[in-house]
């Protein structure tokens, strides 16, 4: 299978992969041969990109951390939540949050689970769902990708867990922006952007007041959008006084916010998510944290058109660990002719060529 741009997509075109709703049901099925309406479908539902099956990428499989089914049920916890506090009083986030803390760490011990288990490099690309539940799938997203670096880190299974439950309430303060500020499907106007911003206060306020959750926990809805050299928000604090898990935080939010269509704007790919969070790396974001999320995180995605140095164009069909930017490419041309038989290359051994392009076409 092949990663298509969804403006490329043309009548005929068969779904490598379901498009499911974020309750989990299948809305169009794998295998399905794309009609023109199904393509206007999806482009009025802002994606920018789907999985199409041919004959030149048989074999190429996306890869997942953790089970569609496991995905869609984290989801559903993560809405819940939220949900319960949205519709609630000031008085009863604390019951709410009490309440839900025993799921939340099942949940992030399930994560857990699957990442000890996933040796493969982290690609959450793979899961194509039709949502305008953003908050809770990117809530879910930074979890999955804090964890990873926190594990690389070290950190104890205790210390994970509050790094986990801290990831997926980053954001819990937004319960508390109104909605047509959230939901804006425009660029925020200046005093607009002053309201969204309070959700990190909001969230602090939410977290700290007998949650029944650790107080650091807190700090991680709090701090996720200071940076290194206190040009972030809400307190301008510099690298010192940020606490190490929202420094983790901070460039798995960053990353997922970049890689996700929102309603204002496209998604970026994963390399061009990456080179961003590298030009502010020791300025804005830990060094440390962005080297990991570099070697754990698959830069470019199996699936994905790439064009060589040499000029040869071909499909990432596999990853190689700790080699996140060299993975092993199926050549489909030659000299912008299709090659008689598709061969593959291993960028982790031919090291005299580089990926200098890629798309989604």
């Amino acid at each position: 299978m092949r990663i298509v741009s969804v403006i490329d997509l043309k009548n005929g075109d068969q779904l490598a992969r379901p498009i499911l709703n974020e309750k989990g049901k299948i809305l169009l099925h794998k295998g399905v041969s794309l009609t023109p309406r199904m393509i206007e479908k999806l482009r009025e539902y802002e994606f920018s990109y789907v999985y199409i099956d041919d004959e030149e990428t048989a074999g190429i499989e996306p890869q997942s951390p953790i089970s569609e089914r496991d995905k869609i049920q984290a989801i559903q916890t993560i809405k819940e939540t939220f949900d319960e506090l949205n519709s609630s009083s000031l008085s009863s986030h604390s019951y709410i949050l009490s309440s839900a803390g025993k799921n939340l760490k099942n949940l992030i011990r399930n994560i857990l689970h699957h990442i000890q288990l996933n040796k493969d490099i982290l690609s959450l690309l793979s899961d194509i769902f039709i949502t305008h539940d953003y908050l809770f799938t990117h809530s879910l997203n930074v979890a999955i990708y804090s964890l990873t670096i926190a594990k690389e880190l070290g950190y104890p299974p205790k210390k994970l867990e509050e790094i986990g439950i801290g990831a997926i309430l980053h954001d819990i303060g937004k319960v508390e922006v109104p909605q047509d500020i959230l939901m804006k499907p425009d660029h925020l106007k200046d005093e607009e952007f002053a309201e969204m911003k309070k959700h990190t206060t909001y969230g602090y306020e939410i977290l700290r007041k007998k949650s029944g959750l650790p107080l650091v926990v807190a700090h991680c809805a709090f701090q996720h959008h200071e940076r290194l050299n206190g040009s972030g928000y809400p307190r301008g604090i510099q690298e010192k006084d940020i606490h190490p898990y929202a420094k983790i935080i901070a460039v798995a939010d960053v990353f997922d916010a970049m890689t996700t269509n929102r309603l204002y704007r496209n998604s970026k790919l994963p390399h061009e998510a990456l080179e961003i969070l590298y030009a502010g790396s020791g300025t804005l974001f830990d060094q440390k944290c962005v080297e990991i999320f570099r070697k754990k995180v698959a830069v470019y995605p199996n699936g994905l058109n790439v064009v060589l140095s040499d000029g040869r164009k071909g499909i990432v069909s596999k990853q190689n660990n700790q080699l996140a930017d060299r993975p092993v490419i199926r050549i489909l041309q030659e000299n912008d002719r299709p090659v008689e038989k598709p061969y593959e290359i291993d960028l982790a051994k031919e090291l005299n060529v580089v990926i200098v392009d890629c798309q989604t076409v």
